[in-house]
């Protein structure tokens, strides 16, 4: 296969991996899309931090974002806080309900994964872990965030 064919058949499998990525999110937790699970896992994961910062850090449209928050506070799995260095900004923090749904679906994916990949050899799971975190780490000319 020469280096044209091989990207084409990236770009073909990862467009199914993330369809089926959207899928199964919908199957683990109806009411948790994919994109919400992102940012209830950036939101565990920094601890809370405004709207803003994660339109910035997925590069979404705040609208596409404000719409998301505003789902997730409706289902009571984040909250809003006052910053205490600046009562003005607000931040998103999870909630008990929000940490208990991401902890579920979190293992339940990870379950999927385990599952899906049993049969693979160390040396392959550790290649392709490998290769993944090459593959995300690219980051375009002038883009901070990567």
């Amino acid at each position: 296969m020469n280096a044209a064919d091989a990207v084409e058949t990236i770009q073909r499998e990862m467009t199914i991996f993330a369809r089926r990525a959207r899928a199964s999110a919908g199957r683990m937790h109806p009411e948790l899309s994919l994109v919400s699970y992102t940012l209830l896992g950036h939101l565990e994961e920094s601890g809370g931090c405004r709207a803003t910062d994660l339109a910035a850090h997925y590069a979404l449209d705040k609208s596409t974002v404000s719409r998301q928050v505003a789902a997730l506070e409706r289902a009571g799995l984040i909250e809003r806080r006052l910053d205490p260095e600046d009562h003005r900004v607000q931040v998103l923090h999870l909630t008990e309900a929000g940490r208990r749904i991401l902890a579920q679906v979190t293992e339940s994916r990870r379950a999927a994964f385990r599952e899906r990949l049993a049969d693979w050899p160390e040396a392959d799971l550790a290649r392709f872990a490998e290769y993944l975190v090459r593959y995300n780490a690219w980051a375009p000319p002038g883009d901070e965030e990567g």
